[in-house]
């Protein structure tokens, strides 16, 4: 049986890190919180405000948000699952960081998100882009509200994993 990790990223109220730690109880998989070092606020995360953090990380292509802490040793992980809001119809910029920060050689990565009204966008190219190491990124998927173990089991085996 292969070791696999969840990643999230979940700033705001918290339904990435529900559906994170949902998806790893039915995963029976470790978990991994990515928190930025400059924690997000309310105001930071207000999108209809021209000036927000989360609007300006949007227009700048090379914004890069510091991690916080200590990031996983990926060696024993086979498949690492990426979880996140998805905002401007992509994956925050602090998953870039992530994804840049470590070596994925030779895993799979899973892209999720939660999302109130848009799909994963270009989240999944996004990230494929962004990742250090001959991976392969699959198409990521939106889990929100209740995630039923059989929904899961189908999401993985069309992706052909175990």
């Amino acid at each position: 049986m292969s070791r696999k990790l969840i990643a999230y990223f979940s700033p705001g109220i918290g339904e990435t890190a529900e559906t994170a730690k949902n998806l790893a109880e039915i995963l029976r998989a470790d978990l991994y919180e990515i928190k930025a070092l400059e924690p997000y606020t309310k105001e930071d995360l207000d999108w209809e405000h021209p000036y927000s953090r989360n609007v300006l990380e949007k227009q700048d292509k090379y914004c890069r948000p510091a991690i916080a802490g200590d990031l996983p040793d990926l060696t024993d992980y086979d498949t690492v699952f990426l979880g996140f809001p998805i905002w401007w119809n992509t994956a925050p910029k602090i998953i870039l960081t992530f994804a840049e920060s470590l070596d994925f050689e030779g895993k799979t990565v899973i892209p999720f998100a939660t999302s109130k009204g848009s799909g994963m966008g270009s989240s999944s190219q996004d990230i494929r882009e962004a990742i250090i190491g001959n991976a392969v990124v699959t198409e990521g998927m939106l889990l929100n509200g209740y995630i039923s173990p059989f929904k899961i089991k189908n999401w993985l085996n069309s992706l052909g994993i175990e």
